[in-house]
C-alpha cells in the first residue's frame, strides 16, 4: 500500500483506539469503528474517520453520553421510537435498524425513529443493512447543522436532511441511493477544505447570492438545494418525517455541532423497513431488479458518455478497489490524526497500518 494508502482493518483499530482511550465500552467503540471505517471504505470519506476528531471533542467536552442507555419508548407492532439517550448516534441508529428489520419480519414493513442520536455518518450504511435479510431499506435523518435556508430567505432553518434507500438485487451490486436535499452534503465540504480544492460553482453562495468556491469561508454562505424550491421542499419533509415525528430537532432547534460541542443535539433519524418475502418472492423481484439494471446499464448513451452508473454502482467499485489497494487518506487529514493520536496517548495510525 501507498503511504497516504491503509487498510480498513487498520483505520478500525485506530478509531477503535481513540474512542476506548476517551472511555468509550470496548464494545461500543468498536461498532462505531466499524461503521466509520466502512464510510471511507465506500468512498463517503466526508462522514469516516475525517469525523473522528470532531467526535473526540465533543465527548471531552461532556456533549455525548458515553454510556448511553438506549431504549424503545413508543411501540407498535409495525413501529416504534427509540431513544438514544445522546449516545453516539452510529449504536442508535443501528439499534433501531435491528429493531426495524425484526419487526418487520411480522408485519411486512416496520417504521423506527430516533430521538436523543447524534451524527451517524452517511446514510447508505444504514439503508444497506437490511439487505442482508432480503429486505429493503428506506433511510432519512435530519443534518447536524442547519446550512439550507428556505427557499428565498436567508435564515437557515433546515440542514441537508438526507435520504437513503437500499434495493435488493441477485447478480447485480445492490442499487443504494444515497444523497442530501442539497447539492451537496456538508461533509463533502469540509473534506475539499481538507484536501486544499475549491469547491464547484452551484454548491454553495454567499449572502448576496454569489458563488461560493472557497470550503474555508463556508460560514459566510449557505448550500443550494437540490432542483432549487422542489429540494427546499423535500429538505422540508425529510426533517419533519425524521425528526419532528419522532419528537427530535428541527428547524430553530438543530444545535450546529460543528461549533457547539457541549449540548445535547437530539438529532432524529428513521429507518423504514419492507420485507421482501412480504410481496412475493424475494428472487422474483431481484432478478426483474438485475434486468432493469442491466437495462439501464446497456442503454444508449449521449456522445462522450463513456459508462451509464446505477446509484451505489461507484461506491461498490470503491468497496472493491480500497480492500485491495487501501483507502486513501489525505495528507492533511493524516497530519490531523497524528496529532490526535499524540493528543490521546495512543499508537498513530500510520504504526497501525504497518500493524
Amino acid at each position: 500500500m501507498n503511504s497516504n494508502h491503509v487498510s480498513v482493518e487498520a483505520l478500525q483499530r485506530f478509531i477503535q483506539s481513540a474512542f476506548v482511550s476517551q472511555g468509550l465500552p470496548e464494545a461500543d467503540a468498536g461498532q462505531v469503528a466499524s461503521l466509520m471505517a466502512e464510510a471511507d471504505l465506500q468512498g463517503s470519506d466526508g462522514h469516516g474517520v475525517i469525523r473522528l476528531p470532531q467526535y473526540i471533542k465533543r465527548i471531552q467536552a461532556g456533549g455525548i453520553n458515553k454510556h448511553p442507555k438506549i431504549r424503545v419508548v413508543q411501540e407498535r407492532a409495525a413501529m416504534a421510537v427509540v431513544d438514544g439517550d445522546n449516545g453516539m448516534g452510529h449504536l442508535v441508529v443501528s439499534r433501531a435498524v435491528d429493531i426495524a428489520i425484526e419487526k418487520a419480519r411480522t408485519c411486512g414493513v416496520a417504521w423506527v425513529g430516533t430521538r436523543y442520536s447524534n451524527h451517524a455518518g452517511p446514510a447508505s450504511l444504514y439503508a444497506r443493512r437490511p439487505l442482508q435479510h432480503d429486505m429493503l431499506g428506506l433511510y432519512f435523518a435530519v443534518g447536524n447543522a442547519n446550512h439550507l435556508p428556505p427557499w428565498g430567505g436567508m435564515d437557515m432553518l433546515l440542514s441537508t436532511n438526507p435520504i437513503a434507500a437500499g434495493i435488493a438485487t441477485d447478480e447485480e451490486p445492490p442499487v443504494v441511493l444515497d444523497m442530501a436535499t442539497t447539492v451537496a452534503a456538508y461533509g463533502k465540504v469540509k473534506a475539499k477544505a481538507k484536501r486544499g480544492e475549491q469547491m464547484p460553482p452551484g454548491w454553495m453562495i454567499d449572502r448576496q447570492g454569489k458563488p461560493l468556491l472557497d470550503p474555508n469561508r463556508a460560514g459566510e454562505g449557505f448550500l443550494l438545494p437540490i432542483g432549487d424550491h422542489k429540494g427546499y421542499g423535500l429538505a422540508l419533509i425529510v426533517g419533519l418525517l425524521a425528526g419532528t415525528l419522532g419528537g427530535a430537532a428541527m428547524g430553530r432547534d438543530v444545535i450546529d455541532f460543528n461549533a457547539d460541542f457541549k449540548t445535547t443535539t437530539n438529532t432524529g433519524q428513521a429507518i423504514l423497513v419492507i420485507d421482501l418475502a412480504a410481496f412475493g418472492d424475494p428472487a422474483v423481484f431481484k432478478g426483474a431488479v438485475d434486468k432493469l439494471v442491466r437495462d439501464i446499464r446497456d442503454s444508449e448513451r449521449l456522445p462522450g458518455v463513456d459508462r451509464i452508473w446505477l446509484p451505489g454502482e461507484q461506491s461498490h467499485e470503491k468497496r472493491g478497489r480500497y480492500r485491495e489497494q487501501g483507502i486513501p487518506i489525505a495528507a492533511g487529514l493524516m497530519t490531523d490524526l497524528h496529532t490526535l493520536a499524540s493528543d490521546l496517548g495512543i499508537a498513530p495510525l500510520q504504526e497501525m497500518a504497518l500493524a
